[in-house]
This record gives structure tokens, sequence and C-alpha cells, in this order.
């Protein structure tokens, strides 16, 4: 019997052995992942434009020689870059930029630079907090009420003729910087769906992306995950859709993939931008 007990131990031992040797690497994985996470601010901060800001932060399996990258977001979309610093746990003294509206709806979001892993990439977003702008709440409440107080002029107009506009020349600069058109896309619907991307590893690249000049995707933050947003296209002409870049990452340049897609096409192109220069493609819809 005292045998029998004997080889029961020594069974059992032999199991827990394997378990731990199999659990181990495991473990020491998820121990080598570096993560931020920010502390300050909080839920219930309250920044104001006139003061300076602060931030604190942890971090795990990043060393302090390495640096982070902090973005201020109001709806996803980037508002301010709020700087890089030094893996120190806190960061103070910062100014908010001038044209940042009063509103509870930011983050701010913080990316590791040059990661060990290139594959994971530690990064985290705060919850929604609140900033206050007075001056230019007061500047706002201000206009508002002259023009309440205004007095509408009344406007003529000539009626004209119904003539065929012809088609207004491709803009060859957008806001000083040099376009260069890379393809000519065509789908058989004016309304189509868009995805874009960071091309390569996320280094804080932001773009904009602007539809015959109009404004449709604002200083987003480019990572791995795909934004999604629609367009609409002038069936008359061929549409000009450009990318932007607000600055070049850690990286140059900066690199998007899109996706643009219809109900029976889709097509992925790749756009690149300099901050001399933009790369465009046409899109026209099938007549």
């Amino acid at each position: 019997m005292k045998k029998f007990g004997k080889s029961i131990s020594r069974v059992v031992w032999f199991v827990s052995l394997f378990v731990c040797v199999a659990i181990h690497p495991q473990k020491s994985s998820a121990q080598n992942k570096s993560t931020i996470t920010i502390t300050y601010p909080i839920s219930s901060t309250v920044w104001e434009t006139n003061e300076p800001a602060e931030l604190q932060w942890k971090t795990q399996n990043i060393d302090t020689s390495k640096s982070i990258r902090f973005f201020l977001l109001r709806n996803k979309t980037v508002v301010q870059e709020l700087g890089r610093f030094k893996n120190s746990g806190g960061a103070m003294g910062i100014r908010l930029a001038k044209n940042v509206g009063s509103g509870d709806n930011y983050q701010v979001m913080g990316i590791e630079l040059f990661p060990n892993n290139k594959e994971q990439i530690a990064k985290y977003a705060t919850g929604f907090f609140s900033i206050r702008n007075r001056e230019a709440d007061l500047r706002k409440k201000e206009y508002e009420l002259a023009k309440s107080n205004a007095t509408p002029s009344k406007v003529t107009k000539k009626k004209t003729r119904n003539q065929p506009t012809p088609s207004p020349p491709l803009p060859k600069e957008f806001e000083g910087r040099r376009i260069s058109y890379v393809k000519n896309l065509t789908f058989d619907s004016e309304r189509l769906k868009v995805k874009v991307w960071d091309h390569q590893e996320e280094d804080g690249d932001i773009v904009s992306i602007y539809l015959n000049g109009d404004l449709v995707l604002s200083k987003h933050l480019l990572t791995n995950d795909h934004q999604e947003f629609d367009i609409e296209l002038d069936s008359e002409k061929a549409n000009d859709f450009l990318l932007y870049a607000h600055n070049l990452g850690e990286v140059s340049p900066n690199t998007v993939s899109v996706e643009i897609t219809s109900d029976k096409k889709s097509e992925t192109i790749t756009l690149n931008s300099y901050l001399r220069s933009c790369e465009a493609v046409l899109i026209s819809v099938k007549k």
C-alpha cells in the first residue's frame, strides 16, 4: 500500500511539473508585454485653455530612456499633439492650443515610440473629460448677440438661363502643396464607403482627407484599425480625393492604405503625402 501511495505521489509531482513548464512561457510572454496607462486626466478633470495642463501615466516593460507621444483627441479626431516625453511618469506645463474649443468629449491618447517589439506597440486612450475655453466662449456669445441684432439686408439675384457649366481644370496645388494624381478610378455609384488605416507600423501619422476641396476626414490619427466614413461623388465630373499630411510621424512619408467600396466594386490603394506635396486620385461615376 505504501509503494502504491509513493507511485501516486510521483505521478502527481510529474503532472504538476509538466503543467508549470507549459504555463510558464505564456506568463513570461504576458509579463514582457509593454503597456501604458494614463492616470490623469480622468473623467472628472476640467482643463482650462489659459492654464498649463498636466499628464500622469504609468507603464510596464518600457524603459525610462524611451519616449511616449501624447495626442489630444475630440470625437476620435486629433486636435493637438501634446508632446513627446521621456517615460518619467508625468509631464507638466503643457500649453493647449488657442483654437481648442469648450467641450466634454476630449480624450488623451499615448503611444509608445520605437518599441522593442514592432508587432506590439503600447497605446492607451483615456475616457472622456472636459475642456473650457472661456475666451472663445465669450467671443462666440458676442458674435451671436451682434448677429441677432443686425438687420438682414435683402439681396436680389439676377435670373440666368440654364447653361452647362464647363468642368473646371484640375487643381495643381492645395494650400501651397503640389498635387500628384496617381490613379483614375471609376465606380457605378455616387455613394461610396471609405476605410483608411496606417499602411505601415503605427508611428503617430496625422492626416486629413479632402474630396473636391471639402474636408471629409479631419486630423485623423492613423492606426492599424480601420476608420470608416462615407463620401458622395459629383456624377458630372472627375472627383479629386486628396490626402493631406499634418506631420510625417516617425517614418517619412505619411503613407495611408485606402479602401473605396461601392455595392459592386472595391478598390484598395496607397497614398503618400509629404509636407510639400500631396497625392490624390480621381474618382468618376460610370454613366
